[in-house]
Formats: C-alpha cells, structure tokens, sequence
C-alpha cells in the first residue's frame, strides 16, 4: 500500500498539483504491481524558509540511506 508524499514549496497551482499526482500514480502501479486503489499520494507545502528545518534536515540528511535520489543542493553540494 503505497503512499508517496511529495514535499514541495508553495505557488503551484492546483491544476499543476494534480497533473503531477496524475503522473505519479500509473508510475506506482505499474512499477510496483499494485492496484490504484491501493496508493495514496499527498502533497505538502512548506514555506521556503522553513525548508531546510523542516524537510532536508529531517528527511534527506537525516534519512540519506533510504534516498534513492539525493538533491543537488545542501551543505555538501
């Protein structure tokens, strides 16, 4: 049971939201051989100031072994 979050900063639109969630769902279907009524997918905006705080501390630098793709930005970029 699938569920992608997608942490992002704010001014995208609600039509670009959902294309992306569009997008992303028959990706987890298919590459996880899951029904679609098994995936969830969320989105969170987070301020940009707030950022490195609260999503690259926390998610990406604190959790670098679970990433299967790492930024190209932060302290050691």
């Amino acid at each position: 049971m699938p569920h992608v979050i997608v942490k992002i900063v704010p001014g995208k639109s609600p039509e670009q939201l959902r294309r992306l969630t569009d997008l992303i769902l028959p990706d987890v279907t298919d590459v996880l051989r899951v029904d679609e009524a098994l995936v969830s997918v969320a989105v969170e905006q987070v301020a940009p100031e707030a950022w490195m705080d609260t999503v690259f501390t926390p998610d990406i630098a604190g959790n670098a072994a679970s990433l299967t793709k790492r930024p190209g930005y932060g302290p050691d970029a």
